[in-house]
Order: C-alpha cells, then sequence, then structure tokens
C-alpha cells in the first residue's frame, strides 16, 4: 500500500520534511536559550536591591594595560550587583548626551573611580537633566565628592555602535558608552564595563536621578521557540498526511470492487460538428424527395388559404 513511498520523488520529499524539521527544531532550540539567557537577565535586575553585592573583582577580570579596557564580563554577568571602593577622578569625567529619563533629554554623567591597585571602573553616577538654555550649555553636575568613596551598582556592558569622543564643557562628551574607547583616554586601565550606581557611601548627591533599567523581552524568544516547533511539527505532518491520501487514492479501485473507470477523451467539436452534417447529407441522399408530390401538397396549401379567404 505505501510501496510508493520508495519511490525517487517521495524518497525526496521525506528527506526535505526532515531536513526542514530539524532546521526549525534547532531554531527554536536557539529561541528558547535566548529566553533562558534573558530570563536571567531580568531575574538580576530584579534582584538587584534584594541580594547582597559581590566584590567587583570576581565578577570582572582586572585590566592590565594603561589606556586599555580589560575583558568584558559578557552578557552572563551583565547586571550582576557589585561593590568597590577608591577615588573619584573628576579631571577625566565622562557626560553622554541625548539621554531620556522619564520623557525628559539630559545627560548621563560618568566617572572614573580609581582604586587602589591603580586600575579605575567608570561609574555612572546617574542623570542630569538638559540646562534651560538648551544643548549647547553646560549641564550643571554635582562634583564628586574627594576621598575615599564606596559605590554599590550594576554591571553595566558597553553600547552597541560607539560614537566618536570629543572635549566639551570641561569633560569628555560621547553619545553612547563605550569602555574600549573611553578607556583610551585614561592614564590607568579601565575594567572591560562601567557600573550603574544604585548606592554610594558618602551618599549621592540628590541632583541626580537613578537611571532605569528596562527589562528584556525574554516572553518574545519563548512565542518564537514555541512557534519554531509547531512548524516542525506541521512539516512533518504535512508529509504523513500527503502519503495517506496518496495510498488511499490508489486504494480506491480496489476496496470498491469495481473495475478502473477509463479515462475520457475530450471531444473535438470541430470534429463533432463535421460529423453530424455528414450524417445529415447521408440521411437526406438516402430518402429523396417526391418533386410532384411535394408541388400538389404546396397547391393544396395554397387552395385552402384561398377558400378560407
Amino acid at each position: 500500500m505505501y510501496r510508493f513511498l520508495l519511490t525517487p520523488r517521495w524518497l525526496g520529499a521525506a528527506a526535505l520534511a526532515v531536513v526542514a524539521a530539524v532546521i526549525m527544531v534547532m531554531l527554536g532550540n536557539w529561541q528558547l536559550h535566548r529566553y533562558q539567557e534573558r530570563s536571567a537577565i531580568n531575574h538580576r535586575i530584579d534582584a538587584a536591591d534584594s541580594v547582597t553585592a559581590v566584590p567587583l573583582t570576581s565578577a570582572m577580570a582586572a585590566p592590565t594595560a594603561a589606556g586599555k579596557a580589560g575583558a568584558s564580563p559578557g552578557k552572563a554577568l551583565a547586571w550582576t550587583k557589585v561593590s568597590t571602593s577608591g577615588r573619584y577622578d573628576p579631571t577625566r569625567e565622562i557626560q553622554a548626551r541625548g539621554r531620556t529619563v522619564n520623557g525628559d533629554v539630559g545627560y548621563e554623567i560618568i566617572t572614573p573611580l580609581v582604586l587602589a591597585d591603580g586600575t579605575a571602573v567608570l561609574v555612572d553616577r546617574g542623570w542630569v537633566p538638559m540646562p534651560a538654555a538648551g544643548a549647547a550649555a553646560a549641564p550643571t553636575v554635582p562634583p564628586a565628592p574627594a576621598g575615599d568613596v564606596t559605590v554599590v551598582g550594576q554591571v553595566h556592558l558597553s553600547e552597541s555602535r560607539p560614537t566618536a569622543i570629543e572635549h566639551r564643557d570641561g569633560r569628555l562628551d560621547t553619545r553612547r558608552i563605550s569602555v574600549s574607547r573611553l578607556a583610551a583616554e585614561m592614564p590607568y586601565p579601565v575594567y572591560g564595563a562601567y557600573v550603574l550606581l544604585t548606592s554610594q557611601t558618602p551618599a549621592n548627591d540628590p541632583a541626580f536621578t537613578r537611571i532605569p533599567i528596562d527589562h528584556e523581552d525574554s516572553w518574545q524568544n519563548g512565542g518564537y521557540a514555541v512557534q519554531w516547533w509547531l512548524f516542525a511539527c506541521m512539516a512533518l505532518f504535512a508529509f504523513v498526511w500527503q502519503a495517506r491520501k496518496e495510498a488511499q487514492d490508489n486504494a480506491k479501485p480496489a476496496t470498491a470492487g469495481e473495475p478502473a473507470k477509463p479515462r475520457v477523451k475530450l471531444k473535438d467539436r470541430v470534429a463533432e460538428a463535421d460529423r453530424r452534417r455528414e450524417a445529415a447529407r447521408m440521411a437526406a441522399m438516402s430518402d429523396p424527395i417526391d418533386r410532384v408530390e411535394e408541388a400538389d401538397r404546396r397547391r393544396e396549401a395554397t387552395a385552402r388559404q384561398a377558400a378560407g379567404e
């Protein structure tokens, strides 16, 4: 009944269905991995206020070369809550322009924190609004505290699409926070990610607005994973359904006990018309008309008409 599956056409269709299903399952697994990765990031974001901060040196590899950034901690450690102590270096402070918080545009202020071992980590102290005079005016930034400072914050990876670094308002000015580019402006080794400040000792100036952290859309990846797996099932189901339909069509004459109906050929309309005309001509030739009798019939009909008048 299913011997047709061994034909080249059906073997090719089976191979195509299996390959398509395998690819779709792999895509679904990749989306599942992204879902798990983003869910872990969201968990670290949500737990930041309740978990104990770990030392900075345990979360990130220490940098070694002056003017260069250390290794990035990677997405697995993004938003990890860390703590460290040192002294701020306000002479190399950075302002990231065009930053929006609660619908308002302003600046994020990043200040290097120099640790006891001579390395430094960039600390995003918070957001300040754009001055009333406009973007051309220098923002009002509270000075960094002098002396030893202990900061607690979350690891923030470098932003994508780095932009040029300029000198403006006595600070380094940039649109995107790229640690590797900013490290080139520093005289000391810089850690491979920066810290988004959540608390500080002594306390951070209240003029700063804490930077909100957006959650990852993990459920979108979860939905895509299920979608790809369903597509894989549909590809295999479509092959099985088509094969079953083919088998049923092949078995119909045998199960009904009737001989297979001969194929009906379409008639040639022109030939059929010619055949009919020829038949009419032959019929006329086989039954000749009696002209005398026909003439009498006509005269009789004319006389009846005259009498009726």
